[in-house]
């Protein structure tokens, strides 16, 4: 006798069930204020001393950054209009993708969470714990706890160590626990952050010791280095495209995605270069190499005398957890949607059925990001990765040129504006920039290269892996 076919009352209730998705809740401000504050972290207070060694002249310097502002804006027109068109969780992971194919999303996936957003996380994190140390002397600490040797690498803890983990933690269950409270601690660190900076622009110009000759006069200067300068400038911009990795999170996309790309990157672009001014007002800039990571420090200590050092200081701990926090947000996003399309381990793109945030995503890049805490490793990942943040997203930018050859009746919500020039320029410059890299410094660029790599294998791993998931 054959069996009967089960009940409906007896199948598993959940069985078509959707999936949980991530929510449209996000406006143009909040987008703006992951841009400003994903971008303004610690490169402001320490680039600037590498920038002058490289462009030993006022003007110089300052038109570096100039430039880097200026192509960090062509890439925030271009990217708006990819995130219009593609109004989906992943920034350039998405338009590398649909342009170029699935290996070449997985590769800016892969670094992003090998180095570019974890490597940022756990490198912001220590420094932080550092500047802390000034008023709680045990975050700054560097003494072992304990350590581990696992022989290739040694895994140490300290109580620097600890408190990076401490924030790493924090602020990684605040944005598990949706986007409300996230949004939140991150539009009040990021307004802070701001208006801290702008302070200190006014105040330093109009009350600050400081002089206007020091824009006067300066070393000579090799095109070469100053072109090489612009790693480190757009190493700082590096985050302009922040608010694209959350679109699909953005209410209206084709609207308020591009307005927080451009309104953020341009508050960015003015709080750097008159931050510069500043600093180039305090001091001259032959000085800032002599200063080494602390041109910030010294900058306001001059114009308003040691005791505003303290105070700096309290102030650099917000600005950056205003940092790690974007970078907390916006990184997981990325290896969520590369998981949706089986390009990373499936678990990464669960969304909490509650707080409807990519939950298992953010605690991976947790995960890592402490990893690197205790390995002491951050620091060369970043290094050699750092000129990847302008090789992709200038082939993200060109994605532009591509989808609209590959699409080219689809409705596109914003067109970059300057097209073609404004992407061809960034697009241009990228390469530009890139090669001089690897002609400057080819072994912590090929070092780069080789840890971009070993995405390859990892991704093909990744695939046989679903592959066989799927089949099971």
């Amino acid at each position: 006798m054959p069996e009967a076919a089960p009940s409906r009352s007896t199948a598993a209730p959940d069985a078509a069930a959707p999936r949980p998705t991530l929510e449209r809740k996000l406006g143009a401000a909040d987008g703006a204020a992951i841009v400003v504050s994903n971008v303004i972290g610690g490169g402001i207070f320490f680039v600037p001393a590498i920038v002058a060694a490289l462009a030993p002249d006022p003007w110089a310097m300052l038109g570096v950054w100039i430039l880097g502002g200026a192509l960090a804006l062509a890439g925030a027109l271009a990217y708006a209009e990819l995130a219009a068109l593609r109004p989906r969780a992943g920034g350039e992971y998405v338009y590398l993708r649909e342009a170029y194919g699935p290996l070449a999303g997985f590769l800016t996936g892969w670094t992003s969470f090998v180095a570019g957003f974890s490597g940022a996380v756990a490198a912001a994190t220590v420094g932080m714990a550092g500047i802390l140390g000034r008023f709680i002397p045990a975050a700054g600490d560097t003494t072992p706890i304990f350590a581990v040797d696992l022989s290739v690498v040694t895994l140490t803890l300290s109580p620097q160590a600890a408190f990076a983990l401490a924030t790493i933690a924090a602020l990684s269950v605040i944005h598990s626990m949706g986007l409300g409270p996230g949004r939140v601690v991150h539009n009040v660190l990021a307004g802070a952050k701001v208006a801290v900076l702008a302070a200190v622009i006014v105040l330093g110009f109009a009350i600050g010791q400081g002089t206007t000759a020091n824009f006067g006069g300066g070393g000579s200067v090799a095109i070469g280095s100053w072109a090489f300068a612009l790693i480190p400038v757009l190493f700082s911009y590096s985050g302009w495209n922040a608010a694209a990795y959350v679109s699909e999170e953005v209410r209206n996309p084709g609207r308020n995605v591009p307005r927080a790309l451009l309104v953020g990157t341009v508050v960015v672009i003015g709080v750097y270069v008159f931050l510069n001014m500043v600093y180039v007002y305090a001091m001259p800039v032959s000085e800032f190499p002599d200063q080494a990571v602390r041109v910030g420090d010294a900058a306001v200590e001059r114009l308003f005398g040691p005791g505003a050092g303290g105070a700096w200081a309290a102030a650099s701990v917000v600005m950056i957890a205003s940092s790690v926090s974007a970078m907390v947000l916006a990184g997981p996003r990325i290896y969520y949607a590369m998981a949706r399309d089986g390009l990373f381990f499936a678990g990464a793109a669960r969304v909490h059925a509650r707080f409807r945030t990519p939950i298992t995503a953010i605690a991976a890049q947790a995960v890592w990001s402490s990893i690197l805490v205790l390995t002491g490793t951050f620091e060369q990942l970043v290094e050699y990765t750092g000129f990847s943040v302008v090789l992709f997203s200038g082939v993200a930018v060109f994605a532009v040129f591509v989808l609209r050859w590959k699409h080219p009746t689809e409705t596109r919500p914003f067109r970059a504006w300057g097209y073609p020039v404004a992407p061809l320029f960034f697009a241009a410059a990228s390469l530009v920039i890139v090669v001089n890299a690897l002609r400057e410094s080819p072994g912590t660029s090929g070092a780069g290269l080789l840890v971009i790599g070993m995405g390859v294998p990892v991704y093909l791993a990744l695939r046989a892996w679903n592959r066989r998931r799927v089949k099971a």
